[in-house]
């Protein structure tokens, strides 16, 4: 249980895709202008990731790294097919995305309308790719935690765009200098966003460094007593033996 919450917090916070590893960026500039169609096209983020990151994660144990075909016999057990990882986890992407697309199309067309071009683009969202290739580097462990993996890496992306969508509308007013009006401002608040996401990493680092410090603090400390014994010992030998020559 622990380990599916620390990487819950650890993708939201810490390995944001757009704030951590800047994937994603296109669609996240481009339709950051208002709130609506940003959480609209955010939650479609998140399911494809809920959805993809599974479904590559089962491709890449059943069927893609070496020896994953051992299941269907011994003389399968030598084949490695990692060459098609691209090419399969591309497909299932593409297949999700033009699920969603059909969906939003049908029950909001004001939405499909808004996000334009950018929906179908979800396809070749670097942070959808980038969600299936992560967690193949990884080596996610379970298919619960592949699951945990893409549905907390898609929250930490539309936590960012619905952000920099609502700063982006305030800052509409806001007397921004010429200079910097429109994209320029836009890459200057996600550099300082990203400066603030990358201090959670205290949370779950923080612990695990303090611990080896008190260690060695510790191992000092009874190394100095020691060699303070060590010598009181040599000490006193030598003044028995000076005693000895005096006498």
């Amino acid at each position: 249980m622990l380990e599916h919450i620390e990487l819950f917090f650890r993708s939201i916070f810490i390995d944001n895709m757009v704030f951590a590893v800047f994937l994603g960026m296109c669609s996240y500039l481009a339709v950051s202008k208002k709130v609506a169609t940003a959480v609209g096209l955010g939650a479609a983020v998140i399911f494809v990731l809920a959805v993809t990151v599974p479904l590559n994660w089962l491709l890449d144990q059943y069927l893609l790294r070496d020896g994953a075909l051992a299941w269907l016999g011994p003389e399968y057990a030598d084949y490695n097919l990692s060459f098609l990882s691209f090419i399969l986890f591309i497909a299932t992407i593409a297949t999700m995305v033009q699920l969603v697309e059909i969906v939003v199309e049908k029950f909001s067309p004001a939405l499909y309308n808004s996000l334009g071009i950018f929906l179908p683009l979800i396809a070749v969202n670097c942070a959808i790719l980038g969600g299936s290739l992560f967690m193949q580097s990884r080596e996610i462990a379970s298919l619960g935690l592949a699951f945990n993996y893409g549905v907390s890496s898609g929250i930490g992306w539309f936590l960012a765009i619905l952000a920099i969508a609502a700063i982006r509308e305030k800052i509409r007013y806001s007397n921004v200098p010429a200079p910097l009006r429109g994209l320029g401002i836009t890459f200057i608040i996600t550099g300082l966003m990203g400066i603030g996401f990358q201090s959670f990493g205290g949370m779950l680092t923080g612990g695990d460094e303090a611990a080896p410090v008190e260690e060695k603090t510790t191992a000092e400390k009874i190394e100095n007593i020691e060699e303070k014994e060590n010598q009181k010992e040599i000490n006193e030998k030598e003044v028995s033996y000076n005693d000895a020559i005096n006498k």
